[in-house]
């Protein structure tokens, strides 16, 4: 029974961290939050942020 807690516990954080991950991702990109100083890397870097995160949603599908 407990390794069952910890794989709901583990699907849990790991949808916590794709939803924080796309909301800051999605900030970035509309300049909702930004690093001081570096322009228009925010945008790039939000980007970086948004892909990479669909990436690896797509990857945990393929493999489940």
């Amino acid at each position: 029974m407990a390794k069952q807690g910890g794989a709901v516990l583990h699907v849990v954080a790991w949808l916590t961290g794709i939803i924080v991950s796309l909301a800051v991702g999605f900030a970035l990109i509309g300049e909702t939050i930004a690093v001081p100083y570096i322009g228009i890397v925010n945008l790039i870097a939000g980007w970086i942020v948004v892909v990479t995160t669909l990436l690896s949603i797509i990857l945990a599908i393929v493999k489940a």
